[in-house]
Order: structure tokens, then sequence, then C-alpha cells
């Protein structure tokens, strides 16, 4: 009998206890959403938006990796130094006529930290969300900042708006697998799972990764390099942002490629790609002003 009455005791005490288990689990979840009642419209899901599509995270601290290019990246290259940019005879005129004083006294010293260049300085960058539709990127090399647009009208080739050094980016995610369709917003919309495409059956998981693709318009002109080499206007800079990582030593590297397609002073578009690592943290993050040391001397050959 005594037996029989503490195996319920101990049944009793095994169950309060996972009845005050549950309790204290469902306190800590969030309220479920209520349910529809019957004939009622179920709740909205939350809207999509660039933000929550992204393929890629390309937030955080970027210190670019100077591997290539260097003496004309890290220096101020000599006045007439303009190897491997296919400039034309008046490119090459403007470039032989750069003045470093100049430009200091007309307040011209961000020209080399515009649009066309402001990637290649040897300086850091910070990719935040300004919001759900804008990438912010500040630059510590010239106190830049550029804002990568997805959702917006940019400024027409007639309206009359002041023209800007990073001017105006329109951005949009090229997602692995994506179908081109997008909704009103310019979001891309995925194509259904099953139909079409090479491994879209039934049950075949989503596509993972993409880039970042970027249009800039309304710019003023500025320079490809520290030196003078001149881009107009008027050109055509698009770029794509590419993650890769991480490598086997836990690098994380963020890879931007820049396509400047200039007639007034190229005689074919200007291509670079450059790369970044990414930082911890803000720790050395060192805003700095637009300002350009004198060019490096060539020493005479003897």
């Amino acid at each position: 009998m005594k037996s029989s009455f503490a195996f319920a005791s101990a049944i009793a005490l095994v169950a309060g206890l996972l009845a005050a288990g549950q309790a204290q689990t469902a306190a800590q979840q969030p309220p479920a959403a209520p349910a529809a009642s019957p004939g009622q419209a179920p709740a909205p899901a939350p809207p999509r938006t660039p933000r929550t599509i992204a393929p890629i995270d390309i937030t955080g601290y970027w210190v670019p990796v100077i591997t290539e290019d260097w003496r004309w990246r890290m220096l101020t290259p000599p006045k007439g130094d303009y190897a491997s940019v296919p400039i034309n005879d008046e490119g090459r005129r403007v470039a032989d006529a750069w003045n470093l004083s100049k430009d200091e006294a007309a307040g011209l010293s961000c020209k080399p930290y515009g649009i066309g260049n402001i990637m290649r300085m040897p300086g850091r960058m910070h990719v935040t969300w300004q919001d759900d539709n804008t990438l912010k990127l500040e630059f510590d090399a010239g106190t830049q900042t550029r804002l990568l647009h997805f959702v917006g009208k940019a400024p027409s080739a007639g309206e009359k708006i002041q023209k800007t050094w990073q001017g105006y980016s329109a951005a949009d995610w090229e997602i692995a697998g994506q179908s081109v369709a997008v909704d009103r917003n310019g979001i891309p919309v995925a194509a259904p799972q099953g139909r079409g495409g090479r491994g879209g059956g039934r049950g075949a998981p989503a596509p993972r990764g993409g880039a970042l693709h970027v249009v800039t318009t309304n710019f003023r002109e500025g320079y490809l390099r520290k030196n003078g080499v001149p881009y107009s206007e008027n050109a055509s800079i698009s770029e794509y942002f590419d993650k890769v990582g991480p490598e086997p030593n836990g690098d994380v590297i963020l890879l931007v490629r820049t396509v400047v397609d200039d007639p007034k002073y190229l005689q074919v578009p200007f291509i670079t790609s450059t790369h970044f690592k990414l930082e911890k943290d803000g720790a050395k993050w060192n805003p700095s002003p637009c300002k350009i040391d004198p060019p490096v001397e060539v020493p005479a050959k003897q």
C-alpha cells in the first residue's frame, strides 16, 4: 500500500515539473499570431525587401588587399604616368596638364576620391544598411559616403540636379539560379520550384549566393588615379560585388569589379578588380579629409 502511494506521488511530482517547464518555455516564446477565423484570410507574410532577400551579406568593416597596382594606389605617381590605363589623345592631354597645387587652390582635392577611383583608394570601407532599401558605404579615405539605392528613381538626363563626387547609385541583386523577373519594387521574384531549369525539380534546394550589381550616374568628373588621369561626368560606371570565403585561414574576401566606360577620355573601358578583407571590428577606422601627397619623383637614370 505504501509503495503504491509512493509511486503515485512520484508520478504526480514528475507531471508537475513537466507542466512547470512547459509553462516557462511558453512564457519565453513570442506570442503566436492569432489564428484566422473561418472564412478570414490569413495574416500577410512580412514584406520582401532588398535587405531580407540579400543573397550575400557585405556589411562590416573592410580593408583593401593591395597586392597589385601598388605604386599607383599607395603612392602618387609622377605626372604623365598613366601606364595600363587605355586613355586616348584627349585623356593624355588632360593628364599631362595636371597640377596638384591648382586642384588644391580650386577646392578640387576630392577629384581622386570620386566614384571612378574611390574603391581603389588605400582606405577602409564600412558597409551598413541605412534602411531596408539602401546600403551605405562609408570610406575613411576622404570621408566619402556612397548610398546604393535598390528602390527609387534615378535622376533623368534632363533633370537639373547637382552632381556629386559619388553620384547616384542604383543597385540590384543578381541571385544564383534566380529568374530575371522582378516585382513592382524591383525585387527579384524567384521561379517556382519544380518548373523549368536544370535541377529545378520538385524538392530541389533553393539557390544560394549571388552578386550585387550597381550602376552609378549623376557624378562629377574626377580622376582614375591620383595623378590626374581623368574620367568625365558622362562616363558609364558599373560595378559587381562578389563575396568569397571563408578561406582556409578564415579570411572573407569582397571582390569589386569596376568598369569605367568613357569615350571622351578612354579608347576602351577601363576595368579593375579590387579586393577587400573583412575585419572583426572598426578598431582601425581612421577618417581623413581629401588629401593627395605630392608625386613620387622618379630617380634619373645614370
